[in-house]
């Protein structure tokens, strides 16, 4: 393959990654911020946890791989990114960090405040990186300042715009509701009518959300001179599945919410990611200093070992991923006997 084609190539298979990671980690995310608030006691708050506890810590290996991946295929926008971003990336760790401790560590001690502790804390490790993971994207989109040297030149409060803002508020509230839709079909008696009844109430936040960014898309980003006016159909089949949640979920077809909310997030990721190509960063300072998939990337010969690479190992990962979601498929009740702590 021609350099130009496997530069392509990696940056469709880095969005993919990335798509993946916000469907799994979504839920996980959602599930966490959840936590505090529908589980009244101990039994409850550990069926939640179960939930996701087969799972949480292998969705997050799609991230470390969408990390690596970008190190290894696009040296530039690794570093410009990872080096302008540095202490939201570190907020966005601390938050990772909180929550995996916090999930292996709240039944070390039965003590009730040393587990409404935790509790909290993956609450807050769940939604911190919800929050910035929406914002660092939403930024990107609207172009960060960069200079001709491929250097961030802004800082953290650069990123707090009204636009990152909204981005990371919706990312937020689409993760809570994907989150409850996915406890609905994992929990089962009162804990999954809670489920419900959250899916429900966050179902309004995360639909007036989208719609406000999805407007405020056409303000702060060159969506209108790039794709045009009229945004195509996946954008406007985001938006529209989205808003067929509720259909599904005031009818207790929880599957298909669950299948809403997800679809959601692939489609709003597959518009992104099409937004910026060929770029990877945008400057906001001049667009003829944007990163871009040509003058960021690695080597032919480093790309086209890479794909060999992934050629072999990308389809066991993603069957023992596929096969761990099929062992672990049964619904969790609070009866103690049946918890893992």
């Amino acid at each position: 393959m021609s350099h130009e084609s496997l530069q392509t190539l990696w940056f469709i298979l880095i969005a993919v990654l990335w798509i993946g990671f916000y469907f799994l980690e979504g839920f996980d995310f959602g599930v966490g911020m959840l936590l505090p608030f529908l589980g009244k006691k101990d039994e409850e708050r550990r069926a939640i946890i179960n939930a996701i506890g087969p799972s949480w810590d292998g969705n997050e290996v799609w991230l470390l791989t969408a990390g690596g991946a970008t190190f290894a295929a696009f040296p530039h926008w690794y570093a410009t990114m990872f080096s302008g971003f540095y202490l939201a990336l570190f907020l966005l760790l601390v938050g990772l960090i909180l929550r995996g401790i916090s999930l292996e560590y709240r039944s070390k001690d039965p003590s009730p405040r040393w587990r409404r502790t935790f509790d909290w804390l993956i609450a807050s490790g769940s939604f911190l990186p919800s929050l910035l993971f929406g914002t660092v994207f939403a930024n990107l989109a609207r172009g960060v300042p960069i200079d001709a040297n491929m250097m961030y030149t802004g800082n953290l409060f650069t990123l707090l715009n009204p636009y990152g803002l909204i981005g990371g508020l919706a990312m937020v509230s689409v993760f809570l509701l994907h989150g409850a839709n996915f406890l609905t079909l994992k929990l089962d008696g009162e804990l999954r009518e809670r489920a419900r009844r959250a899916a429900s109430r966050t179902y309004w936040a995360g639909a007036a959300t989208v719609l406000l960014l999805a407007a405020t898309t056409y303000v702060y980003t060159d969506v209108s001179t790039k794709i045009g006016v009229d945004p195509g159909i996946t954008p406007i089949a985001s938006v529209v599945v989205l808003l067929f949640t509720i259909y599904f979920i005031n009818r207790r077809r929880e599957g298909w919410a669950f299948a809403c909310t997800g679809l959601h997030i692939v489609l709003t990721q597959v518009v992104f990611f099409t937004l910026m190509f060929p770029r990877v960063m945008i400057s906001s300072t001049n667009p003829a200093w944007s990163l871009t998939i040509y003058n960021a990337s690695a080597s032919q010969y480093t790309l086209g070992v890479m794909s060999i690479i992934t050629l072999i190992f990308l389809p066991i990962v993603l069957a023992y991923q596929g096969w761990t979601y099929y062992v672990f498929r049964k619904r969790i009740t609070t009866k103690k006997a049946a918890l893992v702590y």
